[in-house]
């Protein structure tokens, strides 16, 4: 069984609204859940304190046993400090030579050994 965190759609037609839930990834999008960790509101403004709230320790045990989050949840995640960011990889370069194996850091841009 393997677990997401993602997000399930509430709310009303052009009103959505988002509960941040783990559940099993065979499950729908607004199905069974296993726990509530959260919710999110889009429609709030972006400095809006009331925008996302989210329970750390939960978070922090589900991402422990090994649940996946979503793209738009780990974004989530790592604006509010919970995991680090995605390595980026570095495909080629202005000259034409293919480098591998090297990572830069989204924040910095420095190159990651």
């Amino acid at each position: 069984m393997t677990l997401k965190i993602r997000l399930a759609r509430l709310g009303c037609k052009h009103r959505p609204f988002y509960r941040i839930v783990a559940a099993n990834d065979k499950s729908r999008r607004d199905g069974k859940q296993i726990e509530v960790l959260g919710f999110y509101d889009p429609l709030q403004g972006k400095e809006d304190a009331n925008r996302v709230s989210l329970k750390f320790d939960r978070i922090k045990y589900w991402l422990s046993v090994g649940a996946q989050p979503t793209d738009s949840v780990e974004n989530m995640l790592f604006r509010a400090g919970l995991i680090p960011p995605k390595p980026m990889v570095v495909v080629g370069s202005k000259n034409g030579q293919q480098s591998t194996n090297l990572h830069l850091s989204p924040i910095t841009g420095e190159i990651l050994n």
